[in-house]
């Protein structure tokens, strides 16, 4: 038998000839179950909530290139590949070869400040220089692929915004690229400093800051960023996926 603590209390105070009647068990046991289960409406709407979020993770899960990126990309991949085609092109592409003039008479004097681009490398059959054009030839491929699927993205809709899996590949790919190049441009700083400034140390620093420096140092930024941002898109997408996403 069921009974509750009050009508227990109130039956010894009573004697036994006084016990008041208690709650029927199939009551009792109705009221229990009725304030232990969740009412059938609360119970559908976190089923809801669960789906919704299962959705959401499966694919809704949405990426959109910021605009520094795309500013960063019409900026730097031109000129990756005016620099990637004078590497891969010499001795062509250098003074006195047929393609030299006139795309590219300034690495005339970029050659001058960096002997990694001039004839002493060159002549000195240093790999250096090849190795890395032909890592910027795989990295702006990879970055044409990122630029390709926006594009493709801005047919559908006004914004460019990719969603599911084109997002998710986009993304990979952007950030591997962006890893590629700042590791690559760290990879030819320390290569001066290691190798004691051979390349380089000819140069005043005057001459150094504009023509080398801020140049160079423009990738190391640009690059950086690029690896920020799509790695926290990353990090979202992955936290969508696993059902803890955070909360604004």
């Amino acid at each position: 038998m069921v009974s509750t603590r009050s009508s227990s209390s109130r039956a010894d105070s009573a004697g036994p000839d006084g016990a008041s009647p208690t709650a029927s068990p199939t009551k009792a046991t109705r009221a229990a179950a009725k304030r232990s289960t969740p009412s059938s409406s609360t119970a559908v709407a976190r089923r809801s909530d669960t789906t919704s979020a299962k959705a959401a993770a499966a694919g809704r899960w949405a990426h959109t290139p910021t605009a520094f990126t795309l500013l960063w990309m019409a900026v730097s991949l031109p000129l990756v590949v005016w620099d990637t085609i004078y590497v891969l092109g010499r001795p062509h592409t250098m003074e006195g070869g047929w393609l030299h003039w006139p795309l590219w008479v300034p690495y005339k004097l970029y050659g001058e400040v960096d002997h990694v681009y001039g004839w002493k490398a060159f002549n000195a059959r240093n790999g250096f220089t090849a190795a890395q054009g032909f890592l910027n030839a795989i990295e702006t491929a990879m970055y044409l692929a990122y630029i390709a699927a926006w594009l493709a993205a801005r047919r559908r809709n006004t914004e460019g915004r990719l969603e599911g899996r084109d997002a998710a590949v986009a993304v990979l790919v952007g950030f591997s690229a962006a890893v590629m190049t700042l590791s690559k441009t760290v990879l030819y700083w320390m290569n001066e400093y290691y190798s004691g400034f051979d390349n380089i140390g000819h140069n005043t620093i005057i001459d150094l800051i504009p023509l080398w420096i801020i140049p160079n140092g423009a990738w190391l930024i640009g690059s950086t960023y690029m690896i920020w941002s799509l790695g926290a898109n990353i990090i979202d997408g992955l936290e969508a996926a696993s059902g803890h996403a955070k909360s604004d």
